[in-house]
């Protein structure tokens, strides 16, 4: 049985996939991070094909090292929940 938090985070994500609003890319970064490490944890995987874009993004994650799952998921949650407002 998925928790509250669980439902909330899927919730959340559901949300920010469908927002038509152009975000600024330190958000978009913010929200990759908290995604990957609620989903991964320190479970860090990097496509290098020298993309730069791509090395933000891991590099956004990787700044989390250590962060709970949980956090992740509440910190996800905050930042798409501040973002609809």
């Amino acid at each position: 049985m998925e928790s509250d938090l669980d439902l909330k985070f899927k919730e959340a994500y559901k949300i920010a996939s469908k927002l038509e609003e152009k975000l600024p890319p330190d958000v978009m970064l913010r929200l990759y991070a908290y995604y990957k490490q609620a989903v991964k944890g320190d479970r860090f995987t990097f496509n290098d094909n020298s993309d730069l874009r791509n090395a933000f993004k891991f590099n956004a994650w990787m700044q989390l090292r250590g962060m709970d799952e949980n956090e992740a998921k509440k910190e996800y949650i905050k930042l798409v929940n501040s973002i609809i407002k």
